[in-house]
C-alpha cells in the first residue's frame, strides 16, 4: 500500500479520530492501514510485523470501536470484562494500556492492567468495581481466574500481542487455557513477528476464517537504523562502553545478565554519567521509578537486560548498545528496535571481542544485517563521530554512611556479646532478590521478566 491513508479515510469512528488527532495522530501506519478494514468489520485477523510497526493502535482502535458501540447498560459488570489483551511482559502491558486509555475514554470505557510483581488486591478491587477492557500477563490473570476474581465468559474481543515472544517464554499452555475460557464466537486478533514455536497451532485452533496481513518479514529492520560492530580488546572494552554512554541523547545499553546491568549502571553513575538499570531483580516500584526517570529525561542512560527488549517505548532513543552480543538473532532485532521508532533515525552498536567474531557474524547473518566490523578503542574516530557531543560530567551524590544499629540493653543486664540486634542486620532488604510474583507463574512469566513500566505515562506511546 503506497499512499498513506488517514484514520478518517479508513472509517475509524469519529470519536476515535478526534482522540487520535488530539494526540497528533492522523495518518495510519502500514499495519494499521492493512488491518483496520477487516478488524473494524469484526473479522479475525492475524497481523505480522516487527516491533515498533504500530501494532498496538492496530488492535486498540477496533477493540474500543466495537465495545464503545454497545449499550451502556451492558458494560462494566463486576468481574466480567468485555475486552481482553494478553501481553508477555509487564512493560508491554503498561504500554498497551497507555495507548488504550485515551481511546477508551472517548466512549467512557474503563481499562485496567493485571500482572505479577505487585499486590493482587488492587487488581481484584478494580475488577470488582467493573472494567470493560483488561490488559494482562497470562500468569497473574490465570491466578485471578482460579481465585474467581473474574470470568472471561463475556469477552467479545480478544487480542494476543507478541505471540512469538509468548512462545519463547513458555506461555503457550497458559495462553491456550485462557483462550479456551473466552467465547468461541468472539472476535480474535493475533499479532506476532513470526509463526514459529507453536504460534501456528494457536492460529489454527482459535482463529476462524482469519485474514492475514504481513507488513514485513520478521528479520527486517528499519531503514533509518544504522548498524555498527565495534571490535575491541577486552582491556579496552570498559572505556569504550563508557564513551558510548557519554552522549547527550537517550541511549539503552543491553547486557546479558541482571548482575551486569546493575553493576554497569552503578559504574557509569560513579564515573559521572548518571544511569539507571532495568532487570528482573528489581521490584515493581523500582522499575517504575527508573523507567520514569529515563522516560522523562532526568536520566539519559538505561542499562537493561532483555526485559526491556520489548514493550518499552521511549521517544528519541538515539543509540542502542549491545554491550555483549545477544544469544540469538531475534533478541538482537528486538533490542535494536528500541531506537529508530515512529520515523526517527537511530544507531545500533554491537561491542564484540575478537573471540566473539564468528558467533557475532553468524547472528547478524540470521538477522539479515550486513555490517563490517571495525577495530576500535574508546578514542577511535569512528566512536567519536557516533557519540558526538558528550554530556557534562555529573558529580555522583555522596553515599550516606551505613549506621549499625546497636543492640538494646535490657534493664539490669549486660550486652549479649556484641551481635547485631534483630532490626540491625545492616542489609538493604528486599530489593536484591526476585519477588515471588515476578519469579513464578504468578508474576506473569516463569523467569520474572514480565513487567510494566512508567515510561508509557511519561512519553508518547508508540503507534
Amino acid at each position: 500500500m503506497s499512499e498513506t491513508q488517514t484514520f478518517a479515510e479508513l472509517n475509524v469512528p469519529a470519536p476515535l479520530v478526534r482522540a487520535l488527532a488530539a494526540d497528533g495522530k492522523t495518518e495510519a501506519f502500514a499495519i494499521q492501514q492493512q488491518t483496520l478494514t477487516d478488524t473494524l468489520s469484526g473479522r479475525d485477523v492475524l497481523g505480522r510485523g516487527k516491533t515498533g510497526s504500530g501494532k498496538t493502535l492496530a488492535f486498540s482502535i477496533p477493540m474500543v470501536a466495537r465495545l464503545g458501540e454497545k449499550d451502556a447498560a451492558k458494560r462494566r459488570r463486576p468481574g466480567r470484562p468485555l475486552g481482553l489483551v494478553l501481553a508477555p511482559t509487564r512493560e508491554l502491558a503498561t504500554q498497551i494500556n497507555a495507548v488504550l486509555e485515551p481511546l477508551a475514554a472517548s466512549y467512557n470505557l474503563k481499562t485496567t492492567t493485571i500482572f505479577g510483581g505487585v499486590a493482587a488486591s488492587r487488581q481484584i478491587n478494580a475488577l470488582k468495581s467493573g472494567v470493560d477492557i483488561v490488559v494482562a500477563c497470562p500468569g497473574r490473570l490465570e491466578d485471578l481466574l482460579n481465585q474467581r476474581a473474574l470470568s472471561l465468559e463475556s469477552v467479545e474481543i480478544t487480542v494476543l500481542d507478541e505471540a512469538d515472544h509468548m512462545a519463547d517464554l513458555g506461555f503457550l499452555p497458559v495462553v491456550t487455557r485462557l483462550l479456551e475460557k473466552t467465547d468461541a464466537k468472539g472476535q480474535r486478533l493475533f499479532f506476532s513477528a513470526t509463526l514459529d514455536n507453536g504460534v501456528d497451532k494457536l492460529v489454527k485452533r482459535f482463529l476462524n476464517n482469519q485474514v492475514m496481513h504481513s507488513v514485513d518479514e520478521a528479520t527486517s529492520h528499519v531503514s533509518a537504523m544504522t548498524h555498527h560492530v565495534f571490535e575491541v580488546h577486552n582491556d579496552d572494552k570498559r572505556d569504550l562502553v563508557k564513551q558510548l554512554a557519554s552522549g547527550t541523547g537517550r541511549r539503552i545499553l543491553f547486557t546479558r545478565t541482571k548482575h551486569q546491568a546493575k553493576k554497569l549502571a552503578k559504574q557509569l553513575t560513579e564515573q559521572g554519567t548518571p544511569a539507571v538499570d532495568l532487570h528482573g531483580n528489581l521490584s515493581q516500584s523500582q522499575r517504575d521509578r527508573n523507567l520514569a526517570a529515563f522516560g522523562e529525561g532526568d536520566i539519559k542512560v538505561l542499562v537493561a537486560t532483555d526485559v526491556a527488549a520489548r514493550g518499552v517505548h521511549v521517544d528519541s532513543v538515539e543509540l542502542v548498545v549491545h554491550v555483549d552480543p545477544p544469544a540469538e538473532h531475534k533478541a538482537y532485532l528486538h533490542r535494536s528496535g528500541r531506537t529508530a521508532r515512529a520515523g526517527s533515525a537511530g544507531d545500533v552498536v554491537t561491542v564484540m571481542l575478537p573471540e566473539q567474531r564468528r558467533d557475532t557474524q553468524a547472528l547478524l547473518r540470521k538477522a539479515a544485517i550486513a555490517v563490517h566490523p571495525i577495530r576500535v578503542n574508546s578514542e577511535s574516530e569512528a566512536v567519536s563521530e557516533l557519540v558526538g557531543a558528550t554530556a557534562e560530567f555529573v558529580k555522583p551524590a555522596p553515599r550516606a554512611p551505613v549506621q549499625q544499629q546497636q543492640p538494646r540493653r535490657r534493664s539490669g543486664s549486660s550486652p549479649r556479646g556484641g551481635g547485631p540486634s534483630r532490626g540491625g542486620r545492616g542489609g538493604s532488604g528486599g530489593s536484591g532478590g526476585q519477588s515471588r510474583g515476578a519469579g513464578s507463574a504468578r508474576g506473569g512469566r516463569p523467569s520474572g521478566r514480565s513487567g510494566a513500566s512508567a515510561a508509557g505515562r511519561s512519553s508518547r506511546p508508540a503507534r
